[in-house]
């Protein structure tokens, strides 16, 4: 079943982060993860949330993700991230219906 990671993501330092973004989708694709969200405009209906920027991911499974975001290839770039911004991380299993 497909799973998925949302992430907010408040960009602190701009060129740091863009080290980040250069090298993270090699890293996802290896583990069979693609972009569905990428940034974009938010449009807020309920509630207090408007984030600044918002990314989902979507891979082949949870087991999938968890191996991606532990993985010694994402290990450097988690990092970068970490300096560059803060971010709200979660991973959800999709809709088997």
């Amino acid at each position: 079943m497909a799973a998925y990671l949302i992430g907010e993501v408040q960009i602190l330092d701009p060129q740091l982060y863009q080290e980040y973004a250069r090298g993270v989708p090699a890293t996802i694709a290896q583990y069979g993860g693609r972009y569905l969200v990428r940034g974009g405009a938010v449009d807020a209906k309920e509630g207090e949330w408007n984030p600044q920027r918002l990314v989902v991911l979507e891979f082949p499974s949870l087991e999938q993700a968890q191996r991606w975001y532990a993985s010694p290839e994402y290990a450097p770039l988690l990092a970068i991230r970490r300096q560059a911004a803060k971010s709200k991380i979660l991973m959800v299993d999709g809709y088997a219906g």
